[in-house]
């Protein structure tokens, strides 16, 4: 079956895609009776060369994205995939020459259609007296044995739109022009790779890939690349791609070694991540620099599609200081990047993470008997949530992620590990600061966040007092910081539904002469019963709030959760004798 795609109609989604980004691009005008965007301020051109490029669409923000001072005077589009007709290559020369300007360089990917097409029309314009010259760019550096059409123009092309723009700017000759951005090009590579393929508007997928496969030096137009590999992490696919590049007796190869300088672009192909782009970016930076290669600009982003395409390319291109001002040069193109014109590599990428506060001596605090006896309630507590980790996660399917689980067992994890490193600090408010802080970095989600605000509000009332009274108001502070921040309420149904009804029981300990263990348990039965009643609650809070209660069936995972907690924390009292 067909791919779902929005759009109007399929005959005219380019049409559509052109006019939406000159609609809302006052720097452009369409040509009309043409699919052709121009400059809108062509006339001020007058005595200078004008360049024009293009191809088909579907490779968007290429090549209209890349119109504007500095860069293209004007582009022309065909159909998606598809070569544009010569009448509007020809019309889009004749306007930009009754423009004034003093020629013509036409920056063509190396395709047959596109070359047929662009040089047509650039004989048609010469026979009529248009000075009009062209270069065909063929930067893809997959094919280890060249054949007879050459090598295929990719994302590359957009450097090379780059540096004929800014030389055009300065007033640069055509004839320097073509001559110039000819030898950049040849200094060049582009390999792309793929997770899957993508599909022309009312058309199927134009291939097929395995879920362990990886398609490596794919075109721009859904075609199929040279080779399939396994799927791999992010730095062996880079590092493949790397030594593909610039292996030598790689016949199309871009000769990068050590001691290079590059510029580097990290191009979606169109349906990647924006996560998935800067793991790759980042990989790409690292290997790269580790071969001593000197990154001196790093270009991110989409730039080249293929539609729908989940992929990348990657591109190198040799320069040296006059071509890094070209690079640098300003642009009005909606497209180019807002680049820092500074080396990536040498840069400085970190600075030191403020000090801690100097913890002041806290006068509650008790010895290592008390010590032991947190590390033992903790432990409790951790393989209590690791044992719930399925089970919770099984609970939050139903109207999250289905992480709640995982979440609290990375929690543990946390805490665990944290008390391999030494004894807890012997003063309860410091102890719940150190938990909240541990929280807050390594647990993650609402759930992390919410623990850390709780503990760090609870800890407040316990700086000057630890006795039972100094307990319930730490449990107060903790749910009044929750209710503040998180904007539940009990009854919502969430954690704070087991928490409160543990609190409203915790307040006996306010009284003279209460019962540590006797108000404790109570508080912990009132916790379990909030849990389990939340399965009959209507959600007013969280993420459950998107869901229909008529599909919740299941107790809170949070509130189960925490109900769990302080269980395991009276049971490891109880069996302490405290």
């Amino acid at each position: 079956m067909t791919s779902k795609k929005l759009v109007n109609t399929v005959a005219g989604c380019a049409d559509d895609a052109l006019a939406g980004l000159v609609a809302c691009n006052p720097n452009l005008h369409l040509l009309q009776g043409h699919r052709v965007a121009l400059r809108s301020d062509l006339d001020s051109l007058k005595g200078r060369v004008a360049l024009l490029s293009g191809g088909g669409s579907g490779h968007e923000p290429a090549h209209a994205g890349f119109v504007g001072k500095g860069m293209l005077t004007g582009v022309i589009a065909g159909a998606v995939f598809t070569s544009p007709a010569v009448g509007s290559i020809l019309a889009a020369i004749r306007a930009v020459a009754q423009a004034g300007t003093v020629g013509t360089l036409l920056i063509v990917k190396n395709y047959t259609g596109d070359r047929l097409n662009f040089g047509l029309a650039r004989e048609q314009a010469r026979a009529e007296g248009i000075p009009v010259e062209m270069v065909v760019i063929g930067d893809d550096s997959a094919f280890t044995v060249l054949k007879k059409a050459g090598r295929r123009g990719l994302c590359g092309t957009v450097l090379i739109h780059k540096v004929a723009g800014a030389l055009a700017e300065a007033g640069v000759g055509l004839e320097e022009i073509t001559n110039r951005v000819s030898v950049v090009a040849k200094a060049m590579g582009t390999l792309g790779v793929s997770l899957s393929s993508c599909s022309v508007p009312g058309s199927r997928p134009t291939f097929e890939l395995s879920p362990d496969e990886v398609e490596l030096g794919l075109g721009i137009h859904g075609e199929a690349g040279v080779r399939r590999i396994k799927m791999a992490s992010a730095d062996e696919i880079v590092t493949l791609m790397l030594d593909h590049m610039t292996n030598s007796s790689n016949v199309s190869h871009v000769p990068v070694q050590s001691g290079s300088s590059v510029v580097l672009m990290v191009n979606n192909l169109g349906g990647l991540s924006f996560l998935e782009l800067g793991i790759m970016a980042d990989a790409a930076v690292r290997s790269l620099e580790g071969r001593g290669v000197k990154i001196a600009r790093a270009l991110v982003g989409t730039f080249m599609s293929a539609l729908e395409m989940p992929g990348i390319s990657l591109t190198l291109l040799l320069v040296d200081e006059p071509l890094l001002k070209l690079i640098d040069a300003e642009t009005t193109a909606s497209a180019w990047p807002n680049v820092a014109k500074v080396s990536v590599t040498g840069r400085k990428r970190s600075r030191a993470a403020p000090a801690e506060p100097l913890e002041v001596p806290d006068s509650t605090a008790t010895g290592g008997l008390a010590s032991r006896q947190t590390v033992l309630v903790l432990e409790r507590v951790c393989a209590t949530l690791l044992g719930l980790e399925e089970h919770l996660n099984a609970l939050d399917r139903a109207a999250g992620d289905g992480d709640c689980g995982t979440t609290h067992s990375r929690a543990a994890r946390a805490i665990q590990g944290w008390l391999k490193e030494g004894p807890p600090p012997a003063s309860p408010a410091q102890l719940l600061s150190k938990l909240s802080l541990l929280l807050l970095e390594k647990m993650g989600g609402s759930s992390g966040a919410l623990y850390g605000l709780f503990l760090t509000a609870a800890a407040q009332p316990l700086k000057a007092k630890t006795d039972l009274p100094a307990w319930s108001a730490a449990m107060d502070a903790g749910l009044e910081a929750m209710q503040k921040y998180g904007k539940a309420a009990p009854g919502d149904r969430t954690m704070l539904d087991s928490l409160w009804a543990a609190g409203q029981e915790l307040q006996a300990w306010k009284s003279p002469g209460a019962n540590l263990f006797h108000v404790l348990t109570k508080a912990v039965q009132s916790a379990e019963a909030a849990a389990e009643a939340t399965k009959t609650m209507e959600a007013g809070a969280g993420r459950a709030s998107y869901i229909s209660s008529a599909r919740l069936d299941q107790p809170d995972p949070g509130a189960v959760a925490t109900a769990a907690i302080l269980r395991a924390i009276l049971e490891a009292l109880q069996q302490e004798g405290v």
